[in-house]
């Protein structure tokens, strides 16, 4: 009968650690979603920061050129005829 409240003890303790355990990992589970989240949002902001920066260098690169720089003046050309053509697109469907 020993042998029995024995091995009752020890499965009793092992299924105690084993609730431990999964309320351990279960805290650890929820930490580690809360993290993603909020690493979810840093990597948007940090895009859409970094695009901001993209449109920002790309008016700079246009505002120089018109300003005579050498080195973008046949992209400044290119953005002008297509603004040229899109205005004559416009024109054109309203004019229809």
């Amino acid at each position: 009968m020993s042998d029995l409240s024995e091995i009752v003890a020890t499965l009793e303790n092992r299924i105690s650690k084993m609730l431990h355990k999964y309320e351990n990992l279960k805290q650890k589970n929820i930490q580690l979603a809360l993290e993603t989240e909020e690493t979810q949002k840093l990597l948007a902001t940090s895009q859409d920061e970094a695009q901001q920066w993209r449109e920002k260098c790309s008016s700079l690169q246009l505002a120089n050129s018109m300003l005579g720089s050498d080195q973008h003046k046949r992209e400044t050309k290119l953005k002008i005829n297509a603004l040229v053509r899109e205005i004559d697109q416009c024109i054109t469907q309203l004019s229809d």
